[in-house]
């Protein structure tokens, strides 16, 4: 009998899996997001498994795809295209070509476990290449959702230019995301704006600043506000927003969605020589917008993946406005109301809006957060008691995916 004492406690290692219609391919991923680190992006690492004897002479080639897109596909007559389908790499998978392949960790407990049949496979992503964005659709909307998606696609062919079959296709969702910087930087932004009015003295001064830069997903953001009345006019009163900016860079479109606000009458109406200062607190989630059209949520895979789409980052010595895709920036306003004739004092304040980077304090409280508020689909299953280090993997199979192919 086995001394409980001699077990070894061994978290599992949730493995992502999808198989062909005919069931003879079978392609696994370590993890569906990927990371955007700035100066390097985490590659696409892989294991792709077939039956023996079914390929008889055929070969595997795998692909990273990325579709970009930017109209409604109800809209699409006569041969017109609103999206772009773009093969950022392509690989022959088997037989191997590439023997001196780098392995990752994962790629080699996967090729231990799963015996002589699997041949790993490795992408990069491309400089500069966009972030996973998807726009939310509206209730009318029926086609796919705009925005940017990447896939991982392997197919079985018997060359290169041939695309192979429904049957022996298979299609894995993943995302390419940015995670926020180690630190959240010491400077809070700010803004002071000034109001004057014709034939009236005095200006009404209005400064706005934010407790931090950077704000994480489900965090609370405030705004402290500073009315100082010096005019002859009465501010009758005070609204904030937490807009949410995005740019689509492939039409030149740009578009802005409120993600939460704020009214407020107290303190008001600030008459002539009086001051306010008020702090406003708001929280811009995804699941109070989802009657919004257009709102840019960080490409979902599941339902419980919902989050607002990030900031856009870019490198340092890099213009944001170069970055490609959907750029997304954030910005909190605050407007006065100054009365019919008066007219409103309004100004912006940008931030930035991201998820905590993996092994942070931050990460762990937020995770413990979404544990709170609902069940963690995607938490480490199967927590399990074993000798055998090469048994600590979980599989889950991907959602399938509508094949574009023909027959």
């Amino acid at each position: 009998m086995i001394s409980l004492l001699s077990l070894v406690f061994v978290v599992a290692v949730k493995v992502f899996k999808k198989t062909t219609p005919n069931g003879k391919v079978t392609v696994y991923l370590g993890r569906r997001d990927f990371i955007d680190h700035l100066d390097f992006c985490d590659p696409v690492d892989g294991i792709v498994v077939v039956d023996n004897d079914y390929l008889k002479g055929r070969k595997i080639y795998s692909q990273l795809v990325t579709t970009y897109r930017y109209g409604r596909e109800e809209d699409e007559v006569m041969g017109l295209k609103f999206s772009k389908e773009m093969v950022l790499s392509h690989e022959q998978i088997v037989p191997m070509v590439n023997n001196k392949m780098e392995l990752t960790a994962i790629q080699e407990k996967l090729l231990k476990k799963l015996g002589p049949n699997a041949f790993p496979f490795t992408f990069p992503f491309p400089e500069m290449s966009p972030s996973s964005v998807t726009l939310q659709p509206g209730e009318d909307d029926q086609g796919k959702p705009l925005g940017v998606e990447y896939c991982v696609r392997a197919y079985v062919a018997e060359n290169e230019e041939d695309k192979g079959h429904k049957r022996s296709s298979v299609t894995l969702a993943i995302k390419k995301l940015q995670y926020a910087p180690a630190t959240r930087g010491r400077r809070l932004p700010s803004s002071l704006v000034s109001k004057g009015f014709t034939f009236s003295n005095g200006k009404i001064n209005l400064e706005v600043t934010l407790d931090r830069e950077t704000y994480y997903h489900g965090e609370k953001l405030a705004a402290n506000i500073i009315v100082s009345n010096n005019s002859r006019k009465s501010v009758r009163g005070i609204k904030c927003y937490v807009i949410q900016h995005c740019e689509i860079t492939m039409i030149n479109s740009q578009f802005s969605r409120h993600v939460a606000s704020l009214e407020s009458r107290e303190g008001c109406p600030i008459t002539p020589g009086a001051s306010l200062s008020k702090t406003f607190y708001m929280v811009p989630l995804a699941r109070t917008n989802r009657d919004s059209r257009g709102i840019a949520l960080d490409g979902h895979l599941k339902e419980d993946d919902v989050n607002l789409a990030s900031s856009t980052l870019v490198g340092e010595g890099k213009c944001p406005t170069d970055a490609i895709g959907i750029v997304i920036s954030y910005s909190v306003r605050v407007k006065l109301n100054c009365g019919t004739l008066g007219g409103e004092l309004v100004t912006d304040v940008p931030f930035k809006l991201l998820h905590p980077a993996p092994g942070t304090i931050e990460r762990q409280r937020v995770n413990a957060m979404k544990k709170m508020q609902s069940i963690e689909r995607h938490r480490y299953e199967n927590s399990l008691y074993t000798n055998e280090e090469e048994d600590n993997i979980v599989f889950e199979d991907f959602a399938r995916l509508r094949l574009n192919e023909p027959e």
